[in-house]
């Protein structure tokens, strides 16, 4: 993942910054408890594509 491209990108939701999870490819929205995965090194930064973190995976 560019680190420039993380720099920028923000929560869809609430405009937070979000976390990169190398081990799982997803970019991870801690405010929203929201997981949005990365596909052959794209973001995918659609609500209906996010997994939700159980509460403990904060």
């Amino acid at each position: 993942m560019d680190a420039r491209l993380l720099d920028i990108l923000v929560c869809p939701i609430c405009k937070a910054n979000l976390e990169y999870r190398k081990a799982r490819a997803e970019l991870v929205c801690k405010p929203c408890r929201l997981a949005f995965p990365i596909r052959d090194g794209i973001p995918i930064m659609l609500e209906d594509e996010a997994r939700q973190l159980p509460s403990e995976d904060r």
